[in-house]
């Protein structure tokens, strides 16, 4: 298993505001197409999370600003685990431009639900192949953290 290495994105015009900066409501929504991505890196896509009858929900979000970002721009979304318990899943964002400086940050929360009942799942007993794919991510991610 090997480390995600991030979402690469290029602002669209209509996500500008006036000034050519990207609006701050997109931060949330860029949040979100990077999880999905990284999702889909470990061979865990939404899809088949909900065709095993688990819905994510976003519990929380933050956002911090550093600087602007401008159409035109390239960046980079690095995702990471931050904690995973089993019943839930936070990830930290880091937004960087081609030259690695960084310009927002950001996490989100989540649980596991059992789609039908909207019951929090522990994935460890409802789907243990997903459970042994995300506690291995956090652990080699907090390993060559570590380092």
């Amino acid at each position: 298993m090997t480390l995600y290495s991030g979402y690469i994105r290029q602002p669209h015009y209509y996500e500008t505001d006036q000034m050519s900066i990207i609006h701050h409501s997109n931060y949330i929504r860029w949040f979100e197409e990077a999880r999905v991505d990284i999702l889909s890196f470990l061979h865990l896509p939404y899809q088949a999370i909900e065709e095993a009858g688990i819905i994510v929900p976003v519990l929380e979000v933050s956002c911090q600003y550093k600087e602007m970002i401008h159409y035109g721009d390239t960046i980079r979304i690095g995702v990471l685990v931050e904690k995973y318990t089993g019943t839930r899943l936070d990830f930290r964002y880091e937004i960087r431009d081609v030259k690695e400086h960084l310009l927002t940050t950001g996490t989100s929360k989540h649980c596991f639900l059992n789609k039908e009942t909207q019951r929090l799942v522990h994935l460890k007993k409802a789907v243990p192949e997903f459970h042994k794919i995300f506690a291995d991510y956090a652990q080699l991610q907090n390993k060559i953290h570590e380092k």
